[in-house]
């Protein structure tokens, strides 16, 4: 009898246990597998919605706003589009190209177009790495947001930036420094009078890196599951928001402070090219590395070209739609731009979004569901670089498994987020995210599509023009970019660089040219010469673009 109820009980906890593991699985779904054993997304919309998810983030709702304020107009959308069309673009289909080619990350890719590109291939895992720390940090405070959001009154009504500067970022005014009286030497440094950490900052990390951890330690399976709830609730709360902003007094004139003001005299300052390069980068996720990771875990005969498409003109009308609700607040509020002054990158959202939900009925109801909105928007951002790293390690060979590196790495970024978590984590920020978006990403993207379009099957190239000419062309290239920058620096004004390096750059594009081998042809004339010269130089010119845009997948 012993015997035989010990029988059943052995028989039901291996029933219980096969009940949990099928229940495990359930919840937390092994990724299907290609052909060759990677990984694979469950479905196109998966990858694409992973995709989108990177890029519809803060850097729509928060981001953009801040600096389309800092540089209001229509003429803003100028450099804007050219741009998109021109960088963005094209940048997206090398990026998803290479991944979906070369079956691996970033590092992966560039390796196999050249094994000298290594470097280039980390670049933009760095940046991942380095931004997704500031990231979670502005999710902290949103999650402040929200925690507040439960409160009757809103503790931010009749005051929007006292709450923002001393409830929520609580970082002490710095003290500033100094010039001597001719201007020319420091007469005292800038410094901040408290470096401290803030728990509830720290804590709110803490939790936004467990929902990272969470979402992408499983791999693509998992992540294809939460991608469709991070771009679906995001969606529908920003068409309320928007409808709602646009119905309060005087949101007219605020939307018209960037539909309907030109000043073209700001298209002569090169502030407003260099912060509209960096947000379309910022925004669209080009440089960050996560495109390729990602397209590295589709079918091998996606269409790239399409999800470039779809991903890049879904990530600009979502930002530019999202903006009307922050320049209907700021119509509401009259919260008009002044001359010389530069908000921060994440300042304009955070100071008419709350306003913005103190004028609907229900106030909390509706704190609570945009707050919850932003929160799914920047984590469906953070995740994904994160991933870029945890791609990297994987495809490395490291002799642990996924669910391990992506542990051992979420618990190392969330001490690196720590500095950002202090009384001076808001100025640090800032300051990071400036020459991170705004200069080292621009080298990171430049260095990418350079070393991709030139240096891919360059021995092609070589061998139908000759080595001399591949020379003198690229030396025209990259010594066109340098003339430039140093003409424009020396001489204070843009239009002298771009005549100096555009000129140089011609100039060498046509001695290469006259100096390439004669291409081998059976027609004689001037005619046969002209179109011989012409094919020559669209080799110089487009031939690593073309190959690598239609790289024949490894078997």
């Amino acid at each position: 009898m012993f015997l035989r109820c010990t029988h059943a009980a052995i028989m039901a906890l291996h029933k219980i246990k096969a009940y949990a593991q099928k229940g495990f699985r359930w919840i937390f779904p092994e990724p299907d597998k290609a052909e060759d054993g990677r990984d694979q997304w469950p479905s196109r919309a998966a990858f694409l919605l992973a995709a989108m998810g990177g890029c519809a983030g803060q850097g729509n709702l928060l981001r953009y706003p801040s600096v389309v304020y800092n540089n209001y107009g229509l003429q803003w959308f100028i450099p804007y589009l050219l741009a998109v069309f021109l960088i963005a673009i094209p940048a997206l289909v090398l990026e998803i190209s290479i991944g979906q080619a070369y079956r691996g990350g970033s590092v992966i890719a560039f390796n196999n177009i050249n094994g000298r590109l290594k470097g280039i291939g980390l670049g933009p895992v760095f940046v991942s790495l380095i931004v997704v720390q500031y990231f979670t940090v502005n999710l902290a405070w949103i999650m402040n947001y929200f925690r507040n959001s439960f409160t009757s009154p809103l503790p931010w009504e009749n005051r929007i930036e006292d709450f923002y500067n001393n409830d929520v970022v609580a970082n002490p005014a710095p003290i500033a420094g100094s010039l001597t009286d001719g201007g020319n030497n420091v007469a005292s440094y800038t410094s901040y009078p408290a470096i401290g950490l803030i728990g509830e900052t720290v804590g709110w990390s803490a939790f936004i890196w467990f929902l990272i951890w969470f979402s992408i330690f499983r791999g693509v399976g998992m992540t294809g599951r939460v991608v469709y709830f991070t771009m679906g609730l995001p969606i529908i709360t920003t068409i309320i928001f928007v409808g709602r902003a646009l119905s309060l007094d005087n949101a007219g004139a605020g939307v018209k402070l960037l539909w309907g003001t030109w000043r073209g005299d700001q298209l002569a300052s090169g502030t407003v090219w260099q912060t509209a390069v960096g947000q379309v980068f910022f925004s669209t996720g080009i440089g960050f590395g996560y495109f390729t990771s990602y397209a590295s875990y589709n079918q091998k005969h996606s269409n790239a070209v399409m999800d470039a498409v779809l991903i890049c003109g879904s990530n600009v009308l979502f930002e530019n739609f999202a903006a009307f609700a922050i320049f209907g607040v700021v119509g509401f509020l009259r919260r008009w731009p002044q001359d010389g002054e530069r908000l921060g990158a994440f300042v304009v959202g955070f100071l008419t979004l709350p306003e913005a939900v103190l004028q609907m009925p229900g106030a909390n109801f509706w704190a609570i569901l945009l707050f919850l909105t932003l929160i799914v928007l920047g984590f469906s951002s953070a995740f994904v670089m994160l991933d870029v790293v945890a791609t990297l390690l994987v495809d490395s060979g490291v002799k642990y498994s996924r669910p391990t590196i992506v542990t051992a790495l979420t618990l190392v970024s969330f001490l690196m987020c720590l500095p950002y978590c202090t009384e001076f984590g808001y100025y640090l920020l800032d300051g990071v995210d400036r020459w991170i978006n705004n200069i080292a990403l621009i080298f990171v993207f430049f260095g990418e599509v350079v070393s991709a379009t030139t240096v891919y099957r360059w021995t092609d190239i070589t061998g139908r023009v000759g080595l001399p000419a591949f020379i003198v062309y690229n030396l025209g290239y990259f010594g066109g970019l340098l003339i430039g920058v140093t003409v424009a620096h020396g001489v204070g004004s843009a239009g002298p660089g771009a005549g100096a390096g555009f000129g140089f750059f011609v100039v060498c594009t046509l001695v290469a040219g006259f100096i390439a081998k004669a291409p081998a042809s059976d027609s004689f004339g001037i005619m046969s010469k002209v179109r011989g010269q012409a094919s020559q130089l669209w080799y110089l010119a487009f031939y690593s673009v073309s190959s690598c845009l239609t790289v024949d997948i490894p078997s």
